[in-house]
């Protein structure tokens, strides 16, 4: 595991529950798999008490730190994978863009991009190695001190969500300043995507190669597009990352499972079932027989309870839970939310979620 003290992507414990990594490929489970997007959050204790007085992006650069924020939901709930903790905008860090989380504002750039001739501030061949090798340890030390209790999943920002960031400045409405540049300067928001679509293949490869066993490409922000914006500026670098991380692991000699999660993209599911991705993941705008439907059988799903349905009693999560299964089915689907845990949740309701999810499928599989 180490030599001269140093943390090895190699002789990692043996995987003892590969079950939301069978669903992924749309294989016979026991019971259906469940993760929560930001499930290393705000909304457990113990993480407050970890992150109390740090900085955020230097938590984010800390192996040690973001691999105990990782492995903290896991002592609590059931929990069938686990996700690094990290962020998405340590990429256009590492392309040499300031990016400071301002509490109580979120993510801000003092020095965004505002004309296409900014993108030469920008470094176009980044060494992610080291630029990003903090995320890697992390990765390879999470993959140790995790035991093989279940798959650790690497992830990244897509294109258009990182390029509507590192125009905006920050989080926005309207994302009417990158939308601007779609429709004023087409030619130089290619380039810009283009650019980030090659930082971020070399970023998800080399987390593979750190030790995660599954990866999510985050389209947070394609909902503020129309569908045809999305099917130019985004859809295409979706397809072209998984092609290319297919490709170079497939050379590898090695297979894991993508999953695409485009939120609000309710009018590109039929896009995103065909784009090389084992996984996609619905926000809770879609409905769950309707989104089976539209995919064909082509891909197994990933989603997509309302979160704040985790307000309800615990109860009624049960219930919703149990409505959810039954609009998926229990083959080829991974439980999770329709976007990531509030830092208002009560943790015994999460448990509650995770446990209905459980229970349920089991009962299902059972009777089937």
């Amino acid at each position: 595991m180490s030599k001269d003290g140093l943390i090895l992507p190699k002789d990692f414990p043996q995987l003892l529950n590969d079950t939301f990594l069978r669903a992924a490929r749309g294989e016979e489970t026991e019971h259906v798999p469940v993760w929560c997007m930001r499930q290393a959050g705000r909304y457990l204790p113990e993480f407050r008490e970890t992150r109390a007085g740090k900085d955020f992006f230097e938590t984010c650069r800390s192996p040690e730190t973001c691999c105990e924020l990782t492995l903290q939901p896991l002592r609590r709930f059931a929990f069938d994978a686990a996700i690094i903790f990290s962020d998405i905008l340590v990429v256009p860090q590492a392309m040499g863009m300031d990016v400071q989380m301002v509490p109580g504002k979120g993510p801000t750039f003092p020095e965004p991009l505002k004309e296409p001739e900014d993108l030469q501030r920008l470094q176009t061949k980044v060494d992610v190695g080291k630029e990003l090798g903090y995320v890697f340890k992390a990765i390879t030390l999470t993959r140790h001190k995790i035991e093989g209790k279940v798959p650790l999943i690497g992830f990244t920002g897509a294109p258009w969500t990182l390029m509507s960031y590192m125009i905006e400045g920050g989080g926005s409405n309207t994302h009417s300043k990158a939308k601007r540049w779609l429709y004023r300067h087409p030619e130089s928001s290619h380039m810009l995507l283009r650019m980030l679509t090659d930082v971020i293949v070399e970023y998800l490869l080399g987390q593979v190669a750190a030790g995660a066993q599954a990866l999510q490409v985050f389209e947070s922000h394609a909902g503020i597009l129309g569908p045809v914006e999305f099917k130019e500026f985004s859809l295409p670098y979706l397809r072209d990352i998984a092609r290319r991380v297919k490709d170079k692991l497939k050379e590898a000699g090695q297979d894991v499972p993508m999953i695409v999660f485009a939120k609000d993209a309710h009018y590109g599911v039929e896009d995103l079932s065909q784009s090389n991705y084992e996984v996609v993941g619905l926000d809770w705008t879609i409905d769950p027989r309707s989104a089976r439907e539209r995919t064909g059988g082509k891909v197994s799903l990933q989603g997509n309870m309302d979160p704040c349905a985790l307000y309800a009693p615990k109860e009624q999560i049960s219930d919703i839970v149990k409505r959810m299964l039954e609009g998926f089915g229990t083959r080829g689907y991974i439980a999770n939310l329709g976007h990531g845990l509030y830092p208002d949740m009560d943790p015994e309701n999460v448990g509650a979620f995770v446990e209905a999810v459980h229970q349920h499928s089991k009962q299902m599989i059972k009777q089937m």
